[in-house]
């Protein structure tokens, strides 16, 4: 039973993650520091996508489950087997891949007009 609830909270925190990564510069118009984890979230998706890093939460989870006795992820991975052909179609993997880096360029961009805008005058104080 621990493992079990281990590997749907790992799932969980997989999906909290993808969708911080569509999000999470979104978030940053409000609170500007939520940029910098945003900024590492968006850069390890990337390596992921473009050089093939492993991810660790995909380990974690298939540990989990060989050890509640379920079946793993394919090795294809977790967006394989909990997005793909179930959110999406299958053949449509790379829109959807440059559907979320368009919400991230888009997120980045309003960071940078907020900024350089920067924060409206706050009133003097009364006195």
């Amino acid at each position: 039973m621990p493992y079990r609830l281990l590997a749907d909270a790992t799932m969980l925190l997989h999906a909290g993650f993808l969708v911080y990564l569509v999000v999470g510069g979104f978030l940053a118009w409000r609170w500007r520091r939520l940029i910098w984890p945003h900024l590492a979230c968006a850069a390890y998706g990337l390596g992921i996508v473009v050089i093939g890093w492993d991810c660790p939460l995909t380990h974690v989870e298939n540990w989990a489950r060989e050890r509640a006795g379920r079946e793993t992820l394919p090795s294809s991975g977790f967006i394989d087997h909990y997005l793909t052909g179930v959110v999406y179609p299958a053949e449509h993997l790379l829109t959807a891949q440059l559907a979320v880096a368009a919400c991230v360029l888009v997120s980045w961009e309003g960071v940078a007009v907020r900024w350089r805008r920067g924060r409206p005058a706050e009133a003097a104080p009364a006195r």
